[in-house]
């Protein structure tokens, strides 16, 4: 049997470009060369498409383009794959399933996603509407408080609606959600964007900043508890990891905190009650599930001073970056980060239902 041609696809257009292409080396670094052949994608930061050719240890240097032509995905089911420029026309390259290592905006959102339909070609993740309901916080909220589960309080505000009365939304929150409370633009990761505010001036800063990356935000209120995380791997019966815990020596875990502080240490496993697990494993599932999602997550949860399990938010692209929990979470249970990858594209490779 033949190598599986793999475009991995990388950076993008948003905030969490540089986070990406790390994530990218991870995986390409752990993808078998004697079962896949590797097309590494790079998206710039102004949504630009290149195929790269160099060196792999060359990604995360300035002058990798001389290695690169320009490259789209094609839209078109017959060419099932990439249309690489040469000279003044376009050559196909054929694919056989896309790992999209993109964070965030343009790439966990649904959007890119719906590209890949169109083109006919199957992709590691979840699909157009498992990743837009479970990047949209707010959306993310109303279905697990329809399915009834626990999570802090929170009201969702409008740009609109702050451009109209500010000192009235402020006076909604203050009076529904309290202080302290966050404050997030609905459709960001890697906690871009989010404030912690503990009076009217916070939360005045905290929503201005908010509303400059996206026009719907969501506040809620503080959890005062221990950070932790669930990674799930799947399709239709998908299994949960065991449970970790984030500290931090930061006032939140935001992103200075996941990426650039050494203060933040993860714990796995997270030193918790069993019953604790159990309950968050369950919730994992149950939430994956219920948002539609496929191939990989990371489910992220407060533990309460008085033992309340609280969902938080899901992640459908976690970061595969030498600290990211999601990759340590499996290491955790024998499964190496080669072992999570090929797992990933194999689930991807079983098809994905049509109505999705």
């Amino acid at each position: 049997m033949g190598k599986k041609t793999v475009a991995v696809i990388f950076g993008g257009a948003n905030s969490e470009h540089e986070v990406s292409i790390k994530s990218a080396n991870t995986i390409m670094n752990n993808l078998d060369e004697d079962k896949y052949l590797v097309l590494p994608v790079f998206i710039t930061r102004d949504g630009r498409w290149f195929l790269y050719d160099g060196p792999k240890g060359n990604l995360n240097c300035n002058n990798w383009e001389k290695y690169a032509t320009p490259t789209i995905l094609s839209p078109d089911t017959s060419h099932k794959g990439l249309l690489r420029m040469v000279g003044d026309k376009f050559r196909v390259i054929e694919v056989d399933v896309i790992f999209p290592v993109l964070h965030g905006k343009n790439g966990e959102d649904g959007t890119i996603q719906g590209l890949f339909e169109l083109g006919g070609i199957p992709y590691v993740g979840s699909g157009v509407l498992g990743s837009s309901v479970s990047m949209c916080k707010a959306f993310a909220n109303m279905v697990a408080e329809k399915m009834g589960i626990a999570q802090p309080d929170f009201l969702t505000v409008t740009k609109s609606q702050l451009n109209e009365d500010a000192d009235a939304v402020a006076a909604v929150i203050r009076k529904k959600i309290g202080y302290p409370c966050f404050v997030k633009p609905s459709n960001t990761g890697s906690s871009v964007g989010i404030s912690k505010a503990k009076n009217k001036k916070d939360l005045m800063q905290a929503l201005e900043l908010a509303s400059t990356y996206d026009t719907l935000i969501v506040v809620e209120k503080a959890a005062i508890g221990r950070e932790l995380e669930c990674a799930v791997l799947g399709n239709d019966n998908p299994a949960a990891s065991c449970v970790g815990e984030i500290t931090y020596e930061r006032d939140f875990y935001c992103y200075e905190a996941k990426y650039m502080c050494d203060g933040s240490r993860p714990i796995i496993p997270a030193d918790i009650p069993h019953s604790a697990v159990e309950e968050i494993q369950d919730v994992s599932l149950r939430i994956f599930k219920g948002l539609g999602c496929k191939g990989l997550a990371r489910v992220d949860f407060f533990l309460t001073d008085d033992g309340k399990v609280l969902f938080n938010e899901i992640n459908t692209m976690p970061g595969f970056t030498s600290i990211s929990m999601y990759p340590m979470l499996w290491h955790s249970d024998g499964k190496t980060t080669a072992d999570i990858v090929d797992e990933l594209i194999e689930l991807a490779l079983e098809g994905r239902d049509d109505t999705e």
